[in-house]
């Protein structure tokens, strides 16, 4: 294949794509302007709404549509027939058909006489294996924050709207900001954690509290996040947070005082 035939090319990358880390990167960059195909919509990691910002050129499978095709009736029907792939880009360990029966492999055998080419990316490693979403969602469940950001490439992120509390943090200096996590997306380890978030353009360092607030008892997973050096309304607003480090666990307080105390260590522990 010479580079002008290359390069004006139909490039589907596929995969599951749930969060889009450093190896699923390696495969998506595998050729200009590729198509990215996710095949398995869970994003778990990463939520779609900020998936679709992040990559226009990404395709959403119905899964239940694809999972019972054979293995060739997906490379005519969705590679060929809908996309009119030239090169088909994939992990090792991509599978496919009814019953995952399909290798990459089989995928290249198969479309070798009929002149597309099948580019299969080998494994990327971090700290001596291969980089996996479920190795990053451990590492969050377990609060290896700088761990899990290192896998992704990127900071754990999440967007939702702030809702009204109970402005209990104000009367102690520390307001705060809640916000639910996305449905879908993986339950970090509760605890308090270094973050940011940006609003209006602007980037603010803070720090979020993740749980179910010991002290004072909340039924539903809640993030509480303290913005340094914001003064403002964000009710309503839906604001996009990254977690960048964890500092502690959550704990219970007898007072007030106590809270506010903590509060302080935290920051200071932070600026």
């Amino acid at each position: 294949m010479n580079d002008f035939e290359n390069t004006n090319r139909i490039a589907v990358a596929l995969g599951d794509f749930d969060g889009m880390h450093r190896a699923h990167k390696t495969v998506v960059s595998g050729a200009k302007n590729a198509v990215i195909y996710c095949v398995n919509n869970k994003f778990s990691l990463l939520q779609k709404s900020i998936f679709e910002r992040r990559y226009p050129n990404a395709v959403f499978a119905d899964f239940d549509e694809i999972k019972d095709m054979h293995g060739e009736d997906f490379i005519e029907k969705i590679l060929i027939g809908e996309f009119g792939a030239g090169i088909v880009l994939c992990g090792f360990n991509f599978r496919f058909g009814k019953n995952a029966s399909w290798t990459a492999l089989d995928m290249r055998k198969y479309l070798e006489d009929k002149n597309v080419w099948v580019r299969i990316l080998e494994h990327l490693d971090f700290e001596g294996e291969p980089i996996s979403s479920t190795r990053i969602r451990k590492a969050l469940e377990c609060g290896e924050i700088r761990k899990a950001n290192e896998m992704l490439g990127y900071s754990f992120t999440f967007e939702n709207e702030v809702l009204e509390g109970d402005k209990r943090g104000r009367t102690i200096g520390f307001p705060t900001i809640n916000q639910h996590l996305p449905k879908g997306l993986v339950v970090p380890k509760y605890g308090v954690y270094k973050s940011a978030c940006e609003i209006d353009g602007i980037r603010y360092n803070a720090f979020t509290n993740i749980g179910i607030r010991p002290t004072w008892r909340v039924d539903d997973t809640l993030c509480e996040t303290h913005i340094f050096g914001f003064e403002g309304d964000l009710y309503g607003r839906r604001i996009r947070l990254e977690l960048e480090d964890y500092i502690r666990e959550e704990k219970e307080f007898s007072s007030l005082d106590e809270l506010r105390k903590q509060l302080e260590n935290d920051k200071s522990s932070i600026i």
